[in-house]
């Protein structure tokens, strides 16, 4: 007797749009892949396949088809033909249900203190692009409920605005009350980017994650050399694979941090492949949720606990959705937390 699989489609809408640079969501479709062994068809292995529109490789618009050739494939045990990275939302989705299976389908991924609610992870508090009056009163609600970790997307607005907003806060709360992290989604040119880093700078910014857009291999490096605040990579790692390339953009490159989202790269697997390259190259990493439902996030949380990483992780977006699974964490003073008072979801 083998596995079986089905999917289930969802549609997830925000409480109100999430807007980067890059544009805003208002909703997103995502899909359930389900996974149980026909010997205990009550045990059941969940995991979330989404592509992230506009950004993640495998945004297409065959995705639907191919996660059923895949559904088909495993209930016809071979699916290990399937073209995996060219998906890597599938691969995520598949390895998480798997791994759930494994653990007794009952939404532990990875089996460590964070999972059973012995242990916190630090979070960031990320601060939407919104009217600058309400992402001041974002940040400051943020504040009040314990974190102390911020990070604001910026690039959209008016620069000298978001300027004046990253001053207010600093001026409020110091290097050693918190910590500003700055995420632009590449939306500064190369020829200005170095003029608004050094302007941000006087602020005492932890980091800034992809200022200039992806695949500007030159100006990237160029400007990470120059630049007053430390550069994190995010959108530059999508679609990069093998050990080989992997290396080859973190020589060239050489960059201070790189984040980390298992939806976007591949999953866990190409996840631990980024890690080992960071360590060797002696970057510094963390992981960020990419959007994801209640039942990503909780695998990708679990994932994260494995590396007891003092780096604060973007884990928060739970609480993005006003449609969303039963949700199994719950933020405290700026710490993500398993509640295993919902210990399964309603899924």
């Amino acid at each position: 007797m083998g596995l079986k699989a089905s999917i289930e489609q969802h549609e997830l809408l925000f409480k109100k749009p999430a807007t980067t640079s890059r544009g805003a969501y208002n909703g997103r479709q995502i899909y359930l892949l389900k996974i149980y062994n026909e010997a205990d068809p009550n045990c059941v292995g969940i995991g979330e396949c989404a592509p992230l529109k506009g950004l993640s490789i495998d945004d297409v618009d065959d995705y639907a088809n191919n996660l059923n050739d895949l559904v088909e494939q495993i209930n016809n045990n071979h699916s290990e033909n399937f073209p995996f990275h060219q998906f890597p939302s599938i691969q995520f989705g598949i390895e998480t249900a798997l791994l759930d299976l494994k653990h007794g389908g009952k939404r532990i991924i990875f089996p460590n203190f964070y999972a059973i609610g012995k242990q916190g992870i630090p979070i960031n508090g990320l601060v939407w692009m919104d009217t600058i009056d309400q992402m001041q009163l974002e940040a400051e609600e943020k504040i009040k409920n314990g974190f102390n970790c911020l990070k604001f997307k910026i690039g959209a607005l008016n620069f000298d605005d978001e300027l004046a907003l990253i001053k207010n806060i600093r001026q409020s709360y110091n290097e050693q009350q918190l910590m500003i992290r700055l995420d632009a989604n590449g939306a500064f040119s190369p020829e200005t980017a170095l003029d608004q880093l050094k302007a941000l700078s006087e602020f005492k910014i932890h980091s800034i994650e992809q200022p200039i857009a992806s695949h500007q291999r030159k100006q990237l490096r160029d400007l990470i050399q120059k630049s007053p605040i430390p550069i994190a990579l995010d959108e530059e790692l999508i679609g990069i694979q093998s050990t080989e390339d992997i290396n080859a953009l973190l020589t060239e490159v050489k960059p201070p941090y790189i984040v980390l989202k298992p939806n976007l790269l591949g999953g866990f697997k190409q996840c631990d492949a980024w890690i080992k390259a960071a360590k060797q190259h002696d970057i510094k990493w963390w992981l960020t949720s990419a959007l994801e439902s209640n039942i990503g996030l909780n695998a990708i949380a679990q994932y994260a606990a494995n590396f007891q990483n003092p780096m604060h992780s973007g884990l928060g977006t739970g609480q993005l959705y006003k449609t969303n699974f039963t949700p199994n964490t719950r933020i405290i003073d700026g710490y993500l937390w398993r509640d295993m008072g919902q210990s399964r979801s309603d899924q």
